[in-house]
């Protein structure tokens, strides 16, 4: 049934509850996980540091899905997150698209939880959200 997972990681704590949930459902359907992370910079010398951090991210949640024998690869793009994550959910052969939230809610929904809202409203994939451990 979930043939090609997108698992979208955040590189934070709520990270590791949607990979865990993940590599089980992989498991079971004998998938293939794609990670991807949007870096988010506002400077030249964030930028720098954020994808260095997201490089080491990606690569051990990689190691992480390929120690329990799933298929894994893993990109990054540099921009507007929710944009960005639309654009590879649209169009795309993923069957299913995994991320952990924060949980915000009221107006910090609104404000920072922009990439499940607009996944929510514009993705026409299945979408499986996690509320990660606080």
């Amino acid at each position: 049934m979930y043939e090609n997972i997108l698992l979208l990681m955040d590189c934070s704590s709520v990270d590791e509850t949607i990979l865990n949930h993940v590599v089980e459902l992989a498991k079971i359907h004998k998938s293939k996980v794609h990670l991807f992370h949007v870096v988010h910079a506002h400077t030249l010398d964030q930028q720098r540091v954020l994808v260095a951090n997201t490089e080491e991210c990606l690569l051990r949640a990689q190691a992480m899905l390929e120690k329990e024998h799933i298929p894994a690869s893993f990109s990054f793009s540099e921009g507007e997150p929710s944009e960005l994550v639309l654009a590879k959910v649209t169009g795309s052969d993923f069957d299913l698209v995994a991320m952990a939230t924060h949980g915000h809610t009221g107006i910090s929904d609104i404000v920072l939880g922009s990439v499940s809202r607009i996944l929510k409203h514009h993705s026409d994939k299945p979408i499986l959200m996690l509320q990660g451990e606080k």
